[in-house]
C-alpha cells in the first residue's frame, strides 16, 4: 500500500492545477480517495466535526446490499435451472452453457453452486455494463464542470441491476441508466442536488419505452421462451389464491421477480444496518410499513366483486414485488427524500399509501413502488418546506409570547 500511495503522490503535479493531465484530475482524485481517506480535513470553526463522508455513507449502503446481492445471483439461477429441469434441458447452447460446462456444472436447482454460478453469469453483465456506462457519464460530466467524481454513483450501480429482470438486454440496460444518470441527476447538478431517484428513474424511463422486456405482471425468467407470471401478477389476476408460492417462500425470496428485489429476509438485514449505522431512515421504513398495511386492510375489509386484488392482505402486500427493497433502499435516498424528522413520517406515510393505490385501484399496473416513490420525490421538498415553516410560526409565537 506503500508503494501505491507513493506512486500516487509522485503523479500528483500532472493532474494538479497546471499540469499537463489537468483536465483529468478528477479520474485521479477518484482513485486516490477510493484507494485512501482524503487528506483535506475542514479547519477553523466548523458547526459539525465528523469522521464520515460521502465515500463512507455509500460504502455502508453498499454492505447493507450484500445479502440482495447474494440472493440476485442464488435466486437467479434457481428459477432459471427449476425452468430448465421443467423443459427436461440439461444443457445449454451459447456463452453461459459453455462456462457451465467448463466448470463441469449441470443445470440442477438442488445444486446451490450450479443456482449461484448460473445466476451470476445474468447478474454480472448487468452490473458491468451499468456501471461502466453509468461511470463514463459520470466522468463526462466531472470533467466538464471540473470538479470532484462523487461516489454517488456506487449505490445507483448496485441498486439499478438489482431492480431489473434477469432477461433484459444490456443494450437497454446502457440506455435506462444513461437517461437516469444524464436526465434524472446530472442535469439538475450532480450527486446531491437531484429531486428524483437516479436508479428508478432509469427503470420507470424503460418501464414506459420498453415496456415488453420490463412489466409490473410478469418478469421473464433466464430461460429463453420462458415467461413466468410474478406473484403480484397472479394475485391480480385471480386474487391471493391464485398465487402459486407460500408466504414463506415470497418472503425468503424463491420466486420470479426483478433479480434483487424478491427477498423481504435480506431487505430486512440490509434496513438493520441501515438504521444501526444511521445512514437510513427508520421513521421512513416504518411510516412506510405502517401506511401501506392500514390501507391495504381498509381495502380488505372494504372488498370487492370484480377486483381480486382487494382481497390481497397486508402480509402478502409486505412480501411481493419490490415493497420491501423500496421501502429499505429507495424511499430513504438521504436526497431525494424528505430530510426534516416530521417530514419523513409524511413522506413515508405518503409512499406506503400510493404503494397499495397502485397496486389495488389500477388493475393494470399490479407494482406500484417504483411510481409511488416517484411521485413522493417530487412532494418531498415541498413537505419539508411546510414542516421547517410550521416549527418557524411556533418559535415565533412563543417568542411573542
Amino acid at each position: 500500500m506503500k508503494a501505491l500511495r507513493g506512486f500516487l503522490d509522485s503523479q500528483h503535479h500532472h493532474f494538479a492545477k497546471g499540469g499537463k493531465l489537468e483536465k483529468f484530475y478528477p479520474m485521479y482524485e477518484m482513485i486516490d480517495t477510493f484507494a485512501y481517506t482524503p487528506g483535506e480535513v475542514s479547519r477553523g470553526s466548523v458547526h459539525v466535526r465528523d469522521g464520515i463522508d460521502l465515500k463512507r455513507t455509500m460504502v455502508t449502503v453498499a454492505m447493507a446490499l450484500t445479502f440482495c446481492l447474494l440472493m440476485a445471483c442464488y435466486n437467479t439461477g434457481l428459477q432459471a435451472n427449476t425452468a430448465l429441469a421443467a423443459q427436461g434441458l440439461t444443457s445449454l447452447d451459447g456463452w453461459r452453457g459453455s462456462i457451465m460446462a467448463a466448470l463441469g456444472l449441470g443445470f440442477d436447482p438442488s445444486n446451490c453452486v450450479s443456482n449461484f454460478v448460473y445466476g451470476l453469469l445474468f447478474f454480472a453483465p448487468v452490473f458491468l455494463v451499468t456501471n461502466i456506462t453509468g461511470g463514463f457519464w459520470e466522468v463526462v460530466f466531472a470533467t466538464t464542470r471540473k470538479h470532484e467524481i462523487n461516489e454517488g454513483f456506487l449505490v445507483t450501480g448496485l441498486l439499478f441491476p438489482l431492480i431489473l429482470p434477469p432477461s433484459i438486454p444490456l443494450w437497454q440496460v446502457a440506455v435506462g441508466i444513461s437517461f437516469g444518470v444524464v436526465f434524472g441527476k446530472e442535469v439538475f447538478g450532480g450527486t446531491g442536488k437531484n429531486f428524483l431517484n437516479p436508479a428508478l428513474t432509469a427503470r420507470a424511463f424503460l418501464f414506459f419505452a420498453y415496456p415488453g422486456e420490463i412489466s409490473g405482471d410478469a418478469v421473464w425468467t433466464a430461460v429463453d421462451g420462458f415467461t413466468g407470471a410474478t406473484a403480484l401478477g397472479q394475485a391480480a389476476i385471480a386474487g391471493p389464491a391464485a398465487i402459486t408460492v407460500s408466504w414463506m417462500d415470497a418472503f425468503l425470496g424463491f420466486m420470479p421477480g426483478s433479480m434483487g428485489e424478491t427477498s423481504t429476509l435480506a431487505c430486512l438485514i440490509g434496513a438493520l444496518v441501515l438504521v444501526v449505522s444511521g445512514i437510513g431512515s427508520w421513521r421512513i421504513m416504518l411510516s412506510m410499513t405502517i401506511s401501506g398495511m392500514l390501507f391495504a386492510l381498509l381495502l380488505n375489509t372494504i372488498g370487492s366483486t370484480t377486483n381480486p386484488m382487494f382481497a390481497l392482505t397486508p402480509a402478502w402486500h409486505f412480501v411481493l414485488g419490490g415493497f420491501a427493497f423500496g421501502m429499505v433502499f429507495m424511499a430513504t435516498d438521504p436526497v431525494s427524500g424528505s430530510m426534516t424528522f416530521k417530514g419523513q413520517f409524511i413522506y413515508g406515510t405518503l409512499i406506503g399509501f400510493m404503494v397499495i393505490l397502485v397496486r389495488v385501484i389500477n388493475p393494470a399496473f399490479p407494482e406500484g413502488v417504483m411510481l409511488a416513490i416517484l411521485f413522493s420525490n417530487c412532494f418531498a421538498p415541498l413537505i419539508d418546506w411546510f414542516v421547517v415553516n410550521g416549527d418557524i410560526k411556533r418559535r415565533a409565537a412563543r417568542i411573542k409570547a
